[in-house]
């Protein structure tokens, strides 16, 4: 996961820009089904960006599975989504609260592992966090609805997206940094 992550910075980056879109989208206040089918699209994307960057990453990182795994995760969700979109608003907001809780806690796992080899990881962590406490506060109410749980969905994606973002940039940073003083990716002092 280090090396996957450190050598592939867009992965966060990107995944963060659709997370912040996602969530802006949602905060227009849109109808259930363009929020269905904006979730699977997240999910999706979400999704692909993290399997491309495991698979691609696969022979230099041998932790490459617990991106591909959370890839494989947002691409399961969000092909489900796609395929049911007349569920009902407690579908989608289960749905949405399941795949935030589970990224959540595989984020953190990631997060964790991370703190002892670059700076910034706690951004990765408060991504994390974010997606735990929403996706528990789905599950406590999955009956209020997508009308009163939008604004929650929306701001969760602006904040775990923002994060998630500032995180890449700063991988990124670090990363030029080290190619121009000719390292290998090392762990900053």
């Amino acid at each position: 996961m280090n090396e996957t992550l450190l050598r592939s910075w867009w992965m966060p980056a990107l995944r963060g820009l659709v997370t912040v879109a996602f969530g802006l989208l949602v905060l227009l206040d849109i109808a259930l089904m363009w929020l269905v089918a904006l979730f699977a699209a997240y999910a999706l994307l979400a999704g692909a960006v993290w399997a491309a960057g495991a698979l691609h990453n696969r022979r230099a990182d041998a932790r490459w599975r617990m991106p591909f795994m959370l890839g494989a995760l947002g691409i399961g969700i969000g092909t489900l989504a796609l395929a049911r979109p007349v569920r009902t608003e407690l579908v989608l907001m289960v749905l949405i609260g399941a795949h935030a809780l589970a990224t959540g806690l595989l984020d953190m796992v990631a997060a964790l592992r991370l703190r002892k080899f670059i700076r910034g990881e706690r951004l990765f962590a408060l991504s994390a966090l974010t997606s735990i406490v929403f996706g528990i506060a789905v599950a406590a109410a999955p009956d209020a609805g997508a009308g009163a749980l939008g604004p929650l969905v929306g701001i969760y994606a602006l904040s775990s997206g923002l994060a998630l973002f500032v995180l890449g940039m700063r991988v990124r940073a670090w990363a030029l940094r080290d190619m121009a003083a000719g390292t290998e990716l090392a762990a900053p002092a």
